[in-house]
């Protein structure tokens, strides 16, 4: 009876030093990278305004990362810090837009050096409890990601409305499924319609059940929108420079479907 109260003590200390357990979502693309950097950027400040801590972690090693594309991709990152070059608070930066960018610098890492790495990165994610991290990832030839912990996150991939970004998004997919395992992802289109987006979502989640038995889940649409080439000429989020535009109105429904579900609760258009 002693022994059960002690463990029952210990488990609950346990689960109150837990707290609450961040969300990490890794975003794949198959647009052009400015598209994806752009998309990165507004549902961020979107999701920041709806009261979410929010971070962004630049993994790219090959496209335009959002640390790029909001001039902090400068100095340090996570690798620096996993060669104890640095401190964790050196490379967090918060940008007006309301979050944090992190550039994760991991390119060519190898070995002892990527295993530092992923347990930079872990730690990264245990200090960010309840918040929401969006990774700007990148699939890897050699069917890998940087550090492990995006393998096991959610992982969303944007496409168009485009016949190549849907070949690309659907070869991605295929190629994912193949390396992860049988297990959902999630579908953002971009530059469409709601009417368009689900034309596309619909043929792919039917390629995907029927060829490669893989559920796919729809987390929504962002219209094409001359009001968000302006807010990134101005350096600012479309949601907050113009919080009327089509753009906007998409970008908060997309962050309450974010901040309040997983892949297997967005499976509605």
């Amino acid at each position: 009876m002693l022994a059960s109260f002690d463990f029952d003590q210990a488990e609950g200390l346990r689960r109150m030093l837990a707290g609450p357990k961040p969300r990490i979502v890794t975003f794949l693309s198959a647009t052009p990278s400015d598209d994806k950097g752009a998309m990165l950027v507004n549902l961020g400040a979107s999701l920041a305004q709806a009261g979410n801590d929010v971070m962004i972690v630049d993994a790219c090693q090959i496209d335009y990362g959002v640390a790029r594309r909001l001039g902090v991709d400068h100095g340090p990152g996570l690798l620096q810090v996993a060669r104890q070059e640095c401190a964790l608070n050196q490379v967090i930066h918060p940008v007006p837009q309301g979050f944090s960018v992190v550039k994760m610098g991991g390119a060519g890492a190898s070995g002892d050096e990527a295993r530092r790495l992923s347990n930079t990165f872990d730690v990264l994610v245990k200090q960010s409890a309840g918040s929401i991290i969006m990774v700007d990832g990148e699939f890897l030839l050699d069917g890998r990601f940087p550090v492990p912990a995006m393998a096991s996150s959610e992982i969303v991939v944007q496409v168009s409305t485009s016949a190549m970004s849907i070949t690309n998004a659907y070869a991605l997919v295929k190629r994912l499924s193949q390396h992860l395992g049988r297990r959902p992802f999630g579908i953002l289109v971009t530059g469409a319609t709601e009417a368009e987006a689900k034309v596309v979502y619909d043929n792919m989640s039917s390629a995907a059940t029927r060829y490669l038995a893989v559920t796919l889940s729809s987390m929504g649409s962002v219209p094409a929108d001359e009001y968000l080439h302006r807010a990134a000429r101005l350096g600012r989020a479309v949601v907050d420079a113009f919080p009327l535009a089509g753009a906007s109105v998409a970008f908060r429904r997309l962050a309450g479907r974010f901040s309040g579900n997983g892949l297997q609760q967005g499976r509605a258009a």
